[in-house]
């Protein structure tokens, strides 16, 4: 697969000769079963981080994580233990999910239900009249 040349341009410290790197190798071109190998493995596919997912998908970042938790959106996964992504191929089909199936208006709030602010009524006899002066 390599054959070592003449000569290594860097010179031969006790670590690169305790490492086998005392030598630079020059590779042959490759074997028939590692282009087959190459050939018949699948395409790598794409993943992104969060900011390309945010520039693809402009939701809070709770939003997008209750999706992912309800399943209505495709899940993140590890690459390293401090490192999130998606995989783009399904980012895209869930966008182009979205853009096909048509998605109804949330209904308003019911305001009279509030608790922190109530609403009042609009009777004329219950609202005391402003101070004369």
């Amino acid at each position: 697969m390599f054959k070592p040349l003449a000569r290594s341009r860097r010179k031969p410290t006790v670590e690169r000769i305790r490492l086998g790197l005392s030598q630079s190798f020059e590779f042959d071109s490759p074997s028939k079963a590692e282009i087959s190998m190459a050939q018949a493995s699948p395409p790598l596919r794409r993943t992104i981080k969060k900011p390309e997912l945010h520039q693809m998908v402009p939701l809070a970042d709770s939003t997008i994580w209750e999706m992912e938790r309800r399943g209505e959106f495709p899940k993140r996964f590890l690459l390293t233990p401090r490192c999130v992504v998606w995989d783009l191929a399904e980012v895209e089909a869930w966008l182009e999910r979205r853009r096909n199936q048509p998605i109804r208006r949330a209904p308003p709030p019911d305001v009279r239900r509030r608790v922190s602010r109530p609403v009042r009524t609009l009777d004329r006899s219950e609202v005391p009249l402003p101070p004369a002066h």
